[in-house]
C-alpha cells in the first residue's frame, strides 16, 4: 500500500475573494468554487452545523492545488494571524518556485503581500523570501538562479 499523490493543501481564509485574487495574481488558476455544507461535511471535519465555501486553485500545466476555504458556520477564528511568527508550532507555509521573484513580489504587493524578512540570495543557486498574504498566510518564493 502506497500513497498515490498529494491531492491539495487546505488553507482557511477570512476573505475568499481576496485570497482567490492573490493566488490568481501569483499565477494559479481557479479550478472551481462551491459551497460545502450538510451533515456529511460536518462529520468529516468534526464541526456541528458546518457551512463553508471553497475555491480550488491549480497550477497551470503542473500538479499541485490549493483548497481555499471560508467558514461561515461556525466562524473561523485565529488571534491576530498577521503577526504569528514563522516558527509557531503547526503553522503551515506553502513554497512556490517562480521565474522572477522581483516581478512576483511587485504583482502581489497590491494584493496585500508583505515580506516577513527580506529577499535573500542562497549561494549562486536561489533568491528566496517569505511573505504574508491574505489572512496571514505565509508563502515562500524561490527563484532558481543557475
Amino acid at each position: 500500500m502506497a500513497i498515490q499523490r498529494m491531492d491539495n493543501v487546505g488553507i482557511v481564509v477570512d476573505d475568499l475573494d481576496a485570497a482567490v485574487a492573490f493566488f490568481t495574481e501569483l499565477g494559479m488558476e481557479l479550478e472551481g468554487r462551491m459551497p460545502i455544507e450538510g451533515s456529511w461535511a460536518g462529520k468529516v471535519v468534526g464541526l456541528d452545523d458546518m457551512r463553508s465555501e471553497i475555491a480550488m486553485m491549480r497550477i497551470p500545466g503542473a500538479p499541485g492545488r490549493l483548497e481555499l476555504a471560508k467558514y461561515h458556520s461556525p466562524e473561523a477564528g485565529a488571534p491576530n494571524p498577521g503577526v504569528t511568527p514563522v516558527n509557531t508550532l503547526g503553522l503551515h507555509r506553502v513554497m512556490f518556485a517562480v521565474d522572477d521573484l522581483a516581478d512576483t513580489l511587485a504583482r502581489l504587493r497590491p494584493h496585500g503581500a508583505e515580506l516577513v524578512g527580506e529577499v535573500t540570495r542562497y549561494e549562486d543557486s536561489f533568491l528566496l523570501c517569505y511573505l504574508r498574504g491574505p489572512s496571514g498566510i505565509i508563502l515562500g518564493l524561490a527563484e532558481q538562479l543557475s
